[in-house]
């Protein structure tokens, strides 16, 4: 499918927000008393933080083409 260069930018403004918001969230349960209680939850958001780092990228490279 093709997306228009307003469409990739967009994304990628979400994606930097996202992102932003899931760093956060793990230096808040990475700060709390017994970090090990959110294990889980700071397993997900940094895969997340993976996942949207290289969809990221990827749209960063498309952008570079275009």
């Amino acid at each position: 499918m093709d997306y228009t260069k307003e469409q990739l930018e967009e994304a990628q403004r979400q994606i930097a927000s996202t992102l932003h918001k899931l760093r956060e969230v793990v230096r808040t349960l990475e700060d709390k008393e017994n970090p090990a209680r959110y294990k889980s939850q700071l397993t997900l958001a940094r895969r997340r933080i993976d996942a949207f780092t290289l969809a990221n990228e990827l749209i960063r490279r498309e952008l570079n083409s275009m």
